[in-house]
């Protein structure tokens, strides 16, 4: 059950962080989610997932994306459950939202047209042999998440009339403006409702809070500034992604994140 780290240059549009197959997969806990997207498939046995309020069932060639600090628990629904996953990483990162939507995760399956396991195994099988072409991988990352978006296995809530009102006017506010001092207060005045209502909304379709989505959307704008502009302090980079002052900055990030940014950045810069 091999895993293998960072399969090319993160300064790439998309790579892959992590990678592995045929893994024994044990319980998971994370109570502040992952900090990359996530694709979790299961080869073998039945998995379970408590996700944003829900309960999944992931059997035998169906998988699911976890977008990035989405709170999350995994186990085997019983005996012995063997799964596949990769992590994304890469310059537009920050964008595959963009691609696959902003739903919490999105649940899809192998078919005849596109299997999310055999991708998986020849991009291990390429890198085990020092046959991996950084571009074509880059590539095939978008490839591989243009597919989960076309075989999702659920409709598409973005179409919600609740969804089109509030939720989507806000999204573009903070793609715009979260280098600004940006409130959930300021955020809920654009849509004229109250902070408390716009974060229901938030929960009921992107499984989190208006103000976890800011912040989740400021930490992936600072990871990319960190390893794509490594010319900037980090208290530049804290200005850039709306927190003026640097300590603040760094204790969201290490809370969120799990490293301070300095360490974040020495750590992808080195793989680089």
């Amino acid at each position: 059950m091999p895993i293998y780290f960072s399969l090319s240059p993160h300064n790439l549009p998309l790579t892959v962080d992590s990678i592995g197959n045929q893994w024994n997969q044990e319980h998971v806990r994370r109570a502040r989610g992952y900090p990359h997207y996530h694709w979790l498939q299961t080869n073998r046995g039945v998995g379970e997932i408590d996700l944003s309020g829900k309960r999944l069932v992931l059997p035998q060639g169906c998988g699911i994306l976890i977008a990035p600090f989405v709170p999350h628990v995994y186990y085997s629904k019983e005996g012995e459950w063997i799964t596949s996953f990769v992590t994304f990483a890469g310059k537009l990162a920050s964008g595959i939202n963009k691609i696959v939507g902003y739903e919490p995760y999105i649940l899809a399956q192998d078919t005849a047209e596109f299997s999310f396991q055999n991708w998986i195994d020849q991009t291990i099988a390429c890198y085990e042999s020092h046959q991996i072409d950084p571009v074509r991988l880059s590539i095939g990352c978008y490839s591989f998440l243009i597919n989960i978006q076309r075989l999702r296995k659920y409709r598409d809530f973005t179409h919600h009339p609740l969804y089109q009102q509030y939720v989507a006017p806000v999204i573009k506010e903070i793609e715009t403006s979260y280098s600004e001092d940006l409130t959930v207060c300021r955020l809920a005045g654009t849509v004229y409702v109250t902070p408390q209502y716009l974060s229901r909304l938030f929960h009921r379709f992107l499984g989190m809070s208006t103000g976890m989505f800011l912040r989740n959307f400021r930490m992936n704008k600072a990871k990319e500034l960190l390893i794509t502009h490594p010319e900037l302090e980090i208290q530049q980079v804290g200005y850039r992604v709306g927190y003026p002052d640097a300590s603040h900055f760094i204790a969201v990030f290490r809370n969120t994140i799990g490293n301070t940014p300095l360490e974040f950045r020495q750590m992808h810069i080195s793989k680089n």
